[in-house]
């Protein structure tokens, strides 16, 4: 997660303001937080990032033809190290930070951050994200699934099923010029009245450039608008959804793992996402 800062919207030396500038300096005149001139992507940085995001969508395809009951987590991570690194390009998660692995397996009650384990197996009725992040050539992109191993409890099949609902409703509500706020808003509107709850620890963010940039995208209602949005702005929104308490906890023997603190489960579905001025387009799937 990336902290909050202050920002300006600053105009080159020597140039007029355009429109486009007008439009967020009116913004940040009424004291709305803006996102400074860095976090809107060229069209060269987006091709990049959409580039990249190809590859993190195909190693997901990959994971959804071999998961299976019996498979070790451990041999997630290899098909998914070896894919990337077979199409040129380096998983996101290894040694960041001092991350061991190429990807994140979080099985039931592991919200996210589950280190892939050869002692760690699959089993029927499991639900499981899987999250990947790609890099090619310099550019980020990164998305999650999640799967159900053979067959699951209708209450676990329908926290998944919610928590991708979750991902649809909070893109849909994610519009240019609007405010980074209304997405966790619906978010939350929606869990809620499924019966579940949603992680406010943790958050979707700005990606592209760096693996975690401004803005902090919020999943729940925080009551307050967040940064405008404006088109050529690349975010995640990747809601976590509990079958029980929003609270959780890391695991202190890996300081990585993040598990529900009653440990019921918890489902999650992440895409990369490019504003446009007509809305969201899905760079991850």
């Amino acid at each position: 997660m990336t902290r909050r800062k202050n920002n300006h919207w600053i105009i080159p030396p020597g140039l007029e303001p355009t429109p486009f500038d007008l439009k967020i300096m009116t913004e940040e005149r009424k004291g709305r937080l803006v996102p400074p001139r860095s976090l809107i992507k060229t069209p060269e940085q987006i091709e990049g990032i959409r580039q990249s995001g190809i590859i993190n969508t195909g190693v997901l395809d990959l994971i959804a033809q071999e998961i299976h009951e019996g498979m070790s987590t451990a041999e997630i991570d290899k098909l998914v190290y070896d894919y990337t690194t077979d199409h040129g390009a380096i998983p996101a998660p290894l040694n960041y930070e001092g991350y061991p692995k190429s990807v994140c397996t979080s099985i039931n009650e592991v919200v996210c951050h589950g280190i892939p384990s050869e002692y760690e197996y699959l089993e029927a009725g499991d639900i499981v994200n899987v999250d990947v992040s790609t890099i090619l050539n310099g550019y980020f992109s990164d998305a999650s699934r999640m799967f159900i191993i053979g067959e699951t409890t209708p209450r676990k099949a329908k926290l998944v099923n919610v928590a991708k609902e979750c991902l649809a409703i909070g893109a849909e509500a994610a519009k240019p010029w609007g405010y980074i706020g209304d997405i966790g808003k619906a978010i939350e509107r929606h869990a809620r009245k499924n019966g579940f709850s949603v992680v406010r620890d943790l958050c979707g963010h700005g990606v592209g450039l760096e693996f975690h940039e401004e803005p902090e995208v919020d999943h729940y209602n925080t009551h307050h608008h967040g940064m405008l949005i404006v088109p050529g702005m690349v975010f995640t929104i990747e809601p976590m959804i509990n079958m029980g308490t929003h609270e959780v906890f890391i695991d202190e023997e890996d300081g990585w793992t993040v598990v529900t603190e009653d440990e019921l489960p918890s489902a999650q579905w992440e895409h990369t996402f490019l504003v446009t001025e007509n809305g969201l387009e899905v760079l991850t799937h």
